[in-house]
């Protein structure tokens, strides 16, 4: 039973981010629009972008062997939680961000096996700062499941 919401949190978030990349990517082709798409200006508007890197373009690498390096160390990470929270008595809330830190690993995995980097398109400014960063919905899932992994652990089980 508490694997299965592990896994239920996973496959919800890795579905919602390949869904979204597929749509905003490949249907709206964001890529094809050079301003990107607005749609709440300037808070959010959609841009296309190619992350070789990690997070926010850090680490930018365009060799096969810096794009394979970044997929073994997140299938390392995603096997490493799941093990972590399969062996501990993890309450829900900790299995629902752990699934949520997986699923948004995997999905940028997939990505970089399949066109050898991440598709992002989530941009987000605001307050008269123009922020030039890119991102998509599987890194906000490996963020939000990383700081609640963190913020919980070690809380009683629910």
């Amino acid at each position: 039973m508490r694997v299965r919401v592990l896994l239920w949190a996973g496959l919800a978030a890795f579905v919602i981010d390949q869904l979204s990349k597929y749509l905003v990517v490949h249907m709206l082709r964001v890529a094809d629009r050079p301003g990107g798409i607005d749609v709440l200006p300037p808070l959010l508007t959609f841009r296309y972008g190619e992350n070789r890197g990690i997070n926010f373009g850090l680490f930018q690498g365009n060799s096969e062997a810096a794009r394979w390096f970044l997929i073994a160390i997140s299938l390392a990470i995603s096997i490493g939680v799941f093990v972590w929270l399969w062996r501990t008595a993890a309450s829900r809330r900790m299995l629902v961000f752990g699934g949520l830190l997986i699923g948004g690993a995997l999905g940028n995995v997939v990505d970089r096996v399949l066109y050898g980097y991440v598709l992002d398109f989530l941009n987000m400014s605001c307050c008269g700062i123009n922020n030039p960063f890119v991102f998509n919905l599987a890194d906000v899932f490996i963020f939000v499941g990383a700081l609640g992994l963190v913020l919980f652990e070690g809380k009683k089980p629910s």
